[in-house]
């Protein structure tokens, strides 16, 4: 009977052993989420640039105007063509001009990031539209509006932040962020939200703390992902 309740008392021992090893927060759970297992995310990539970000609540959007950045696709850089035709010509192949340099007459976007397919671009009914990877919006809400006249002319038409893309999914994105929005194409996605770090990094923009966990759940598939 001793050795009885000895060898009963021993196996009730291993039963709360191991039930209290299960249910011991972390122990075999996924790293936050992320993709790491909970490893601190390398030097350099832009899911350690993420938490660089200061993490505020959405401004409200009173007061914003696309005026508010400047006119639109000024020369910033002095070349003698405006913004929207310096990006169309770093984007598109087959470029063809109507003055010789600068404005572009038409073009094909041979590998559109949001979309993955091939746009046509015609001058005057264009189905390519410049985005604003960070929209003008967005920024407006996260610190923009507390910036002088020249640094939000300077956001609005830096090449960082633009990107020819297909018209129709430019429109369905609209100021959303990567909380809300992120494009069709999932194998550009890293890409995609690597270059809102950096662009948000650069300028100061915040995040909002969906808005950041989104971008790490993306950077999860790809934790070396670089920033532009």
């Amino acid at each position: 009977m001793l050795t009885y309740r000895r060898t009963l008392a021993a196996s009730t021992l291993a039963v709360a052993v191991l039930t209290a090893t299960a249910c011991t927060p972390g122990t075999d759970a996924p790293g936050g989420g992320d993709g790491t297992g909970g490893k601190p995310a390398a030097r350099g990539t832009a899911l350690a640039a993420v938490d660089t970000l200061t993490v505020k609540g959405r401004a409200p959007k009173t007061g914003y105007g696309r005026e508010k950045f400047g006119r639109a696709w000024v020369d910033v850089d002095g070349n003698g063509c405006g913004t929207r035709d310096d990006i169309l010509k770093r984007d598109l192949t087959g470029v063809r001009f109507t003055d010789g340099h600068c404005k572009v007459a038409s073009g094909t976007l041979t590998d559109d990031p949001y979309t993955g397919t091939t746009v046509r671009y015609v001058r005057g009914r264009s189905k390519v539209d410049i985005d604003h990877v960070v929209a003008l919006s967005d920024a407006w809400q996260k610190g923009a509006q507390k910036w002088d006249g020249e640094t939000r002319r300077r956001f609005a038409n830096d090449p960082l932040n633009l990107l020819a893309v297909d018209s129709a999914t430019n429109r369905r994105k609209s100021d959303g962020d990567a909380a809300t929005w992120l494009p069709p194409n999932r194998a550009y996605r890293c890409t995609y939200v690597a270059r809102q770090i950096a662009v948000k990094r650069k300028y100061g923009v915040w995040v909002t703390a969906g808005e950041r966990d989104a971008m790490k759940r993306v950077l999860g598939a790809c934790p070396q992902q670089k920033l532009p």
